[in-house]
């Protein structure tokens, strides 16, 4: 988006500049006037999408130009800054048409917040609704990082869906090592610490890139900090995250406090990863417990059973009996393409797309979803047209 600034603050300028180039996709002050009449007599041949105003020293006269500026640039937004919004102030702006007041000095947040509005009235960016999906794990090795990760990947690779992970671990996080060999520079502890600036610009500046489509929040490095972090941050940032992107998929681990219930208590579907043995059995019963004591709808859980193999003494019949809840999907036990994957830190879907485990990662997108994965023909043909021909 393509901006005009008319200040005379130099400052005030060069900070609206730092925010604006921070801002995916960047806001970009094309040109800068010192004044009103300087806009109006100079204007630009390439229309701006974006007018930023400084009301500081107006004089009541000038609003006429106001309005002729609105008349030069009618597809472009306005935005006035002031120091002291009173209400001529307000009526005048309304009536020139500019929607966005901010008061002066400029709070960061409120000024991505009037963007975004911006944005999703021009069409630059869409208001997502994303969903909220939490893998956690029965038992300690269970899989869940792995599963959260590599099927977050697929959901941006094989649906073409805008995809966050949110490592919640509160000690020992490395949901990014899985995905990624980049070393993150922000954690969620230090967006917690930093939570009054949260919106859609400051989330995506805190994350590990994976992708265009598909970013990761790492996990706090810092027990002293993870310490800090208080439920209602968690909920602050889901509330965010809904809002940018498609699906947001926690990787809560296995531990059950006020953070991580707050996390569960705002998703959308709980999935519990396990193992057919007995002890995840025992541990998978008593999450379960725990949620329906929460008073979480049992369509809302869904279990995930990893590293399954077909054959043994145990069955899947035997499990949802034990745990009374229905397993969604089942993961093949592929040992050797997932520790490849793990040890390599990159996808499985990208490092081994004819694994049993990359196939079912795709199965597992489709029930999500809700639509088979085939119609988008490109990724998915490049992914698996050459093992099917194989095969």
């Amino acid at each position: 988006m393509k901006a005009l600034m008319i200040s005379k603050d130099s400052l005030l300028h060069a900070e609206i500049a730092a925010q604006g180039s921070a801002r995916m996709p960047a806001l970009q002050l094309v040109a800068s006037r010192q004044g009103l009449r300087d806009a109006a007599e100079r204007p630009l041949a390439d229309p701006p999408d974006l007018v930023i105003f400084d009301a500081g020293g107006v004089e009541p006269g000038d609003w006429e130009i106001v309005e002729r500026l609105a008349r030069q640039y009618p597809n472009a937004r306005f935005m006035l800054l002031a120091r002291e919004a009173h209400q001529e102030l307000l009526i005048r702006a309304m009536r020139a048409g500019m929607r966005e007041v901010l008061q002066l000095p400029l709070v960061h947040r409120a000024f991505h917040e009037a963007m975004d509005r911006i944005e999703i009235e021009t069409g630059v960016t869409r208001m997502r609704d994303g969903k909220v999906l939490a893998f956690i794990a029965c038992k300690g090795g269970s899989g869940a990082t792995f599963l959260a990760t590599n099927f977050a990947y697929a959901l941006a690779a094989l649906a073409d869906k805008k995809v966050l992970v949110i490592d919640m671990h509160g000690q020992f996080g490395d949901a990014t090592l899985y995905v990624s060999d980049q070393k993150p520079a922000m954690t969620l502890a230090d967006v917690c610490a930093q939570i009054n600036r949260i919106d859609g610009a400051f989330l995506d500046s805190c994350l590990v890139h994976v992708t265009a489509n598909f970013g990761v929040l790492a996990g706090a490095d810092d027990p002293a900090k993870a310490a800090d972090m208080k439920p209602e941050h968690m909920e602050a940032i889901l509330r965010v995250a809904r809002q940018h992107y498609d699906f947001i998929v926690l990787d809560v681990g296995r531990q059950i406090d006020a953070l991580s219930l707050r996390a569960l208590d705002n998703a959308d579907t709980i999935y519990p990863v396990l193992q057919l043995a007995l002890p995840d059995i025992r541990d998978g019963r008593r999450l379960l417990d725990i949620f329906r004591s929460l008073g979480y709808p049992m369509e809302r859980t869904r279990l995930i059973v990893n590293r399954y193999e077909k054959g043994g003494k145990l069955r899947l019949a035997d499990l949802e009996q034990a745990l009374g809840a229905e397993v969604v999907h089942t993961v093949p036990n592929d040992y050797l393409s997932a520790t490849d994957s793990v040890n390599q830190g990159i996808p499985v879907l990208q490092l081994a797309r004819g694994s049993h485990v990359a196939r079912s990662l795709a199965d597992l997108v489709e029930v999500v979803t809700e639509r088979r994965v085939t119609e988008s023909k490109g990724l998915f043909d490049r992914l698996f047209g050459r093992s099917l021909a194989e095969a």
